[in-house]
Parts: structure tokens; C-alpha cells; sequence
């Protein structure tokens, strides 16, 4: 016979619910970088020529 644990009766909460705070992307392309974030306020973004590295 299989051994069983008891369930807990109700989930466990943390103590503050987590958030997203920011995510984003860079994606670099030959001439370009396009950058985007996204936060609670809102997304931007921008484009920029590449830079000789």
C-alpha cells in the first residue's frame, strides 16, 4: 500500500503578494538596439543606431 500525506487545508499565503516590478527586452540587430520596458506606469521604448564596439 502507497503511503499518503495529508493535504494542508488551505494553501500557505506569503506575507505581501508579489508584483511585477519590471520586465523588458534588448534585441540588437545589425544597425540597431531596440529596448523596451514595461512597469506599472507604463512601456517605453527606444531605438538607437548602432554603436562601433
Amino acid at each position: 500500500m502507497a503511503d499518503h500525506f495529508a493535504r494542508p487545508e488551505r494553501a500557505a499565503s506569503s506575507p505581501r503578494p508579489r508584483r511585477l516590478i519590471a520586465a523588458g527586452l534588448i534585441r540588437r540587430t545589425p544597425g540597431h538596439t531596440l529596448t523596451v520596458r514595461a512597469t506599472e506606469a507604463g512601456v517605453t521604448g527606444t531605438i538607437r543606431k548602432a554603436v562601433a564596439r
